[in-house]
């Protein structure tokens, strides 16, 4: 039977498809599918954020699939992270089959294979490029929940940050913070005097909880080079696809708390750094996060706010959040009403709870008098989803029951000789080889030698950091192989001085420390 007239003559009002946008799919109605891919959302309004949600096989990680490949077509660079390990082979065309060719006979499609250009991340370096931040700009919060300490231990590793701070004695990696504690906990404990003091019983925690991380290959995460998020922002050519970064997290999931926390670093950086820009006719980053339901797992209310605040104020740089996870309960309230454009594939109700969640996320969705929301919900098939995005004149759109059109990627791990050039990129190189430059461990350790080390306190000094109030680092190294890139303008060489790095580190360090909240009590040792 064929779909109502009236339906589509609304779905044909509600897409014009006037200007650029990413296609989604063809409209349903009583299991019927219109051939035509009408259900698109504005290049433009990506920036609004998303949801992708749906249970366990509806289609979730395909549509992220199918959003990003266009995005990336339409030149708009792209993050995405990959829980289970099978968005590499969005750099692989897509394979026609019989599946693939009635799925776009369906959808009207025009399906051609296509892959796009990917670059690998890690947090391990195992599987992509080696991505670092230093301890001092991650901060004593953000570095307190990877570690589950206490609030006890955690104000003990915000008074060490303090005392560094003070003393000009960088913290960049792992070394540098346990070689600040045994001089703290030995010969230096006196200059805590001002401090409030430690006891040897936290000292101990915090290195053993250290050494933990590090036995789990966590320790890599932290030093130099740091991951530049500008990295993310690649441009590309005109008429060229862009970069999709791609975030491989198979070898860390029994790490959430650090994938997570690093994810909250990135956008922290990104909405430091990126100027305002307003409405633009596409997003400068589209972010999409795979099993977001990890990064609220056990969540504080401060956590829960200070999220809502930066998706709220990143849209404005032009950066676009998209959430991928089972369940619109997965998403905190106020958080979910930020989401302007949202793909509901099948939602299951096995269980009482289940069925109130299910009357929940029913009622989020615009009126409609073509469909039962709430037992359309159950009854989408594999593949289809209920789709409201935001209009060009900023109001979202009525629910249409779409069928996804088929990824012109592959679905689906690389093969080890897949991955193998990706794994030999210039920005694998540039980030595989750490660099030590003097920092605190070299200047406590010349001091406990006898040979000096960092100005002592109320030194005078004629730099500039001190005119701020500000720590004086000292001059940080360009990364290897990036030395010729010289800096072009005077605005370049501010934005790379000593003094912005401290700057944007402690501004960084402030917003992870409201983002992530206190940390989770834990039974002291």
């Amino acid at each position: 039977m064929p779909i109502d007239a009236k339906l589509l003559a609304a779905a044909r009002a509600t897409f014009p498809g006037a200007g650029p946008s990413v296609t989604l799919g063809a409209v349903v109605a009583g299991g019927e599918c219109h051939p035509e891919p009408l259900i698109s959302i504005p290049l433009s309004m990506m920036n609004r954020h998303g949801l992708i949600a749906g249970a366990t096989g509806t289609g979730k990680t395909k549509t992220l699939q199918l959003l990003a490949e266009q995005l990336s077509a339409a030149g708009v660079p792209v993050f995405v992270s990959d829980v289970k390990g099978d968005l590499g082979g969005l750099a692989v065309p897509g394979t026609p089959g019989p599946r693939i060719d009635e799925r776009a006979k369906q959808t009207g499609a025009a399906w051609r294979p296509a892959g796009v250009p990917v670059e690998l991340l890690s947090l391990s370096g195992s599987l992509g490029a080696q991505l670092r931040a230093t301890v001092s700009s991650f901060g004593p919060v953000a570095l307190g929940k990877v570690l589950g300490l206490n609030d006890t231990q955690s104000s003990v590793l915000a008074m060490v940050f303090k005392f560094c701070d003070d003393r000009a004695l960088p913290l960049l990696d792992f070394a540098d913070l346990r070689t600040v504690l045994l001089y703290l906990s030995g010969e230096g404990a006196a200059e805590l005097a001002g401090y409030g003091g430690m006891s040897k019983a936290s000292v101990g925690v915090l290195l053993r909880e250290m050494i933990e991380l590090e036995q789990q290959g966590a320790g890599k995460f932290f030093g130099e080079p740091q991951f530049e998020v500008a990295d993310l922002l690649a441009g590309a050519p005109a008429g060229s696809p862009a970069r999709v970064s791609v975030l491989s997290l198979s070898d860390v999931q029994d790490k959430p708390a650090l994938s997570s926390t690093f994810m909250m670093w990135m956008l922290a950086r990104l909405y430091h750094e990126l100027p305002e820009v307003g409405d633009l006719d596409k997003p400068k980053l589209v972010f999409f996060l795979d099993e977001a339901h990890l990064l609220f797992k056990g969540a504080s209310k401060a956590f829960v706010e200070q999220i809502e605040q930066v998706v709220r104020l990143v849209r404005s740089k032009g950066v676009g959040v998209f959430f991928v996870t089972q369940s619109p309960k997965d998403i905190p309230p106020n958080i979910l009403g930020q989401l302007g454009n949202r793909v509901q594939h099948a939602l299951r109700a096995f269980t009482p709870d289940d069925e109130k969640a299910l009357r929940a996320a029913a009622r989020t969705f615009p009126k409609t008098t073509f469909y039962d929301v709430q037992e359309t919900l159950t009854t989408v098939g594999i593949g289809e989803g209920l789709v409201t995005v935001m209009s060009e004149n900023g109001a979202p759109t009525p629910p249409f029951v779409c069928r996804m059109i088929p990824p012109a990627s592959r679905m689906g791990p690389l093969t080890p000789d897949e991955r193998r050039p990706l794994l030999e990129t210039e920005q694998v190189r540039r980030y595989a080889a750490s660099f030590d430059r003097d920092s605190a461990h070299e200047m406590l350790t010349r001091r406990m030698n006898g040979g000096g080390g960092s100005r002592p306190t109320g030194a005078p000094s004629d730099s500039a950091d001190d005119d701020l109030g500000l720590p004086e680092l000292p001059e940080e190294p360009l990364p290897p192989e990036r030395e010729p890139e010289a800096r072009s303008s005077s605005w370049s060489e501010i934005l790379n001085s000593p003094l912005a790095r401290t700057i944007a580190n402690q501004v960084t360090r402030g917003l992870m420390g409201a983002l992530l909240g206190p940390p989770p009590r834990r039974r002291r040792r």
